[in-house]
């Protein structure tokens, strides 16, 4: 018995339909690099802004952390399916429909900020204050401050929270495939448990497990370079 046979016997649905995987993972890849983007973009500056402006902070406002923070807080304890269904209406408004892999962005964004935020934050947190005081007693200014000690100094803390973010996000795009998003986890729901077809929810698993190993080799290599 050859390999196609064995995988016509063993991978019945998965032979017959691979152009549906080749556009599910497709679709995992764009949803999980334009929330990594822009989710990462807006998660560090809200993070740089929770540490300066916390109690101690350099530009510091007792009031406005305690705002941010709160809300952070709330919005990190829903569940993400429930954001999803919350956040239909936005989404409706800014994409114009709450399925597929486009309108999913807008939950995996808003949901991944906050926990991203965290992340960056704990990571500055982490920084010698010394060297703040340092370049404070040097004259730098609070933007200097920001960009040549935060941000170059947290740089190793950042980069481990950005892998296990993305892993998040990973997982988060095969959750939001439960309510129509597309990716692996629309196809092992729609096609591999909704029509009993465990091959297909087994092969879309692995390749989910795929790209968090992918994405794990890619973070250790960058976290050993920025850390030596």
């Amino acid at each position: 018995m050859n390999v196609s046979e064995l995988l016509e016997k063993w991978l019945p649905n998965v032979v017959a339909y691979p152009a549906d995987f080749i556009e599910a993972t497709w679709q995992t890849l764009y949803m999980v690099f334009w929330t990594a983007l822009i989710a990462g973009i807006l998660g560090i500056i809200v993070g740089v802004f929770l540490v300066v402006i916390r109690p101690g902070g350099i530009l510091e406002n007792r009031y406005v952390y305690q705002l941010f923070d709160k809300v952070i807080n709330v919005v990190r304890s829903i569940p993400f399916i429930i954001l999803l269904t919350l956040l239909a209406v936005v989404t409706r408004f800014i994409v114009g429909t709450t399925i597929g892999a486009q309108a999913a962005l807008v939950p995996l964004i808003i949901g991944v900020i906050p926990f991203f935020a965290r992340q960056v934050e704990n990571a500055l947190l982490e920084v010698d204050h010394g060297v703040i005081e340092a370049a404070q007693a040097m004259g730098t200014s609070n933007i200097g401050i920001i960009l040549r000690v935060y941000l170059v100094e947290g740089l190793p803390g950042i980069v481990r929270a950005s892998a296990l973010t993305i892993i998040n996000v990973i997982g988060l795009t095969a959750m939001a495939g439960a309510v129509g998003a597309g990716g692996l986890g629309n196809l092992a729901i729609t096609r591999g448990y909704n029509r009993f077809q465990t091959d297909v929810t087994i092969v879309a698993t692995l390749l989910i497990l795929i790209l968090v190993f992918i994405s794990q080799f890619i973070s250790n290599l960058i976290i050993k370079r920025v850390t030596h």
